[in-house]
């Protein structure tokens, strides 16, 4: 049974309420507390208690997995392992996400490794939301990993929340894309206080014809710290793209770094960055409209982030 908190922050990283249908594996404080399995799609408990497989049997079509983590219990640190196969053919939409309650002076520390195994022509939505929350002195740290193998012809869309709460990130993701197969990543992402964010993306396009496209939004507040770091790497004919758009603010800083890599003449590649505050006469066009200048730049900011 979780508390009110734990149902909280799990309606928070996963948009649940109530308990969800198809497939499931919620984690409370360390430990499994709910878990369900269907016909297509199994989940499996790793023989040495590090995390969980889940198999996903080939043209799974209109199924979901959810597998959100949270965590209340201050001084608590974890790391945990999950592997996702996806078989030939499947369309599938898969929920994580992470939650830290803190209220004590203790850090508390969610490690998440995600590995994925993309078969042939499958398609997979991936959705991941961090939040914390919590008044203790503890600071509340999401260290995900997350490594994508996709074969030919295969696609995924990646989206990547991180809106509140957080005190320490470090977000590493690297793909392996083959013939055909197609990735797209959008990052939206804000830190306030003395918050510090890293994402570091690593896509490698192997394959004739494959191709990605990497986005990150974020906002930067009082003196938190953000660095986006996005290498492409094309090996093959194909096309690939990745953009920076961050607002700063008060004395935040923001450090974007995208690289590409061309091994192949037939590599198209396109980088771009872009950091700025929030224009003026946009806030002056709301003020005309009866908002304050502090709700003028919450709009602006929820507008941004969408």
């Amino acid at each position: 049974m979780m508390d009110e908190i734990q149902k909280r922050i799990l309606a928070e990283v996963a948009d649940l309420h109530t308990v969800p249908e198809g497939a499931y594996n919620i984690r409370t404080n360390g430990k499994m507390a709910a878990r369900n399995t269907t016909a297509n799609i199994d989940i499996i408990s790793k023989e040495d208690g590090s995390g969980i497989d889940i198999h996903i049997k080939p043209h799974t079509k209109n199924e979901s997995v959810h597998i959100p983590v949270v965590l209340s219990e201050s001084g608590l640190k974890e790391l945990v392992y999950n592997d996702f196969y996806i078989g030939e053919g499947s369309d599938v939409v898969i929920v994580a996400g992470c939650g830290i309650d803190n209220c004590g002076s203790h850090d508390s520390e969610h490690d998440g490794i995600h590995r994925f195994y993309v078969g042939k022509n499958a398609k997979v939505k991936y959705v991941e939301k961090h939040y914390g929350s919590g008044s203790g002195a503890g600071k509340r740290i999401l260290n995900p990993g997350t490594e994508v193998y996709m074969e030919e012809d295969s696609s995924m869309e990646m989206e990547m929340v991180q809106i509140k709460g957080v005190d320490s990130t470090d977000r590493r993701t690297k793909a392996e894309l083959k013939t055909g197969a197609s990735l797209v990543v959008r990052e939206r992402l804000m830190t306030h206080g003395d918050q510090s964010a890293f994402s570091t993306y690593e896509v490698y396009l192997n394959g004739e014809g494959a191709s990605t496209d990497v986005v990150s939004r974020s906002v930067a507040r009082d003196t938190s710290y953000q660095k986006f770091d996005s290498r492409i790497i094309g090996n093959a004919p194909c096309s690939g793209h990745t953009e920076c758009d961050a607002i700063i603010m008060d004395k935040a800083r923001i450090l974007a770094v995208p690289q590409l890599e061309a091994n192949n003449l037939d590599a198209a590649l396109i980088h771009e960055a872009a950091i700025g505050k929030i224009a003026g006469e946009q806030i002056i066009k709301l003020m005309t409209l009866g908002l304050t200048e502090e709700e003028a730049e919450e709009q602006i900011i929820n507008g941004f982030l969408k």
